[in-house]
């Protein structure tokens, strides 16, 4: 597999993606991701909450293309209060099982890194489920664990599970006091 492009989606290019991004949704969560919805996902659900999100306009999307096919996305989310402007949520870090242990995830994590530094973001966070291979990658791309919160969330099984947040700081003010 080799990504062929990674973009940041405008509003209209969300909106006329939403049927591939809830494919990627689907095969995501089916494959045993936990990313906040329960297996096996409805396609028309997945389809809906793409629509929302592309609607919401707190929302920075990048997507990945094999060919022209959508194999990977990450976003990150804006808060909407004046004393959170400096920060982002990086969420639905997600690689299509086909595209998976090549990289493709550590480069959307990259992209979104540097996407958010670039416009000024100095701190993102996320939380990920506990002992799963997404936190292998946040471990091993320099974002600190803050903690774990047991039981937070079910995975797609609905098997209740620890959840764990990290954070990262980035841009170019890190290290200075």
């Amino acid at each position: 597999m080799i990504v062929s492009r990674l973009s940041r989606l405008d509003e209209s290019q969300l909106s006329s993606c939403v049927e591939e991004l809830a494919d990627l949704l689907v095969d995501t969560v089916d494959s045993g991701a936990s990313i906040g919805f329960l297996a096996p996902l409805d396609r028309a659900a997945a389809v809906a909450w793409w629509k929302e999100r592309a609607a919401a306009r707190r929302l920075a999307v990048w997507a990945a293309y094999d060919g022209g096919r959508i194999v990977g996305t990450v976003s990150l989310a804006f808060p909407d209060k004046p004393n959170s402007r400096h920060r982002a949520e990086l969420v639905k870090l997600m690689v299509h099982r086909d595209a998976r242990g090549r990289g493709l995830g550590r480069r959307l994590l990259a992209t979104a890194e540097e996407a958010a530094a670039a416009t000024g973001i100095t701190l993102l966070h996320l939380d990920t489920e506990t002992d799963s291979p997404a936190e292998h990658l946040y471990s091993t791309a320099g974002w600190t664990r803050a903690g774990v919160i047991p039981d937070y969330a079910e995975d797609p099984a609905g098997v209740l599970r620890p959840t764990t947040l990290y954070y990262k700081q980035v841009g170019a003010d890190v290290g200075q006091a």
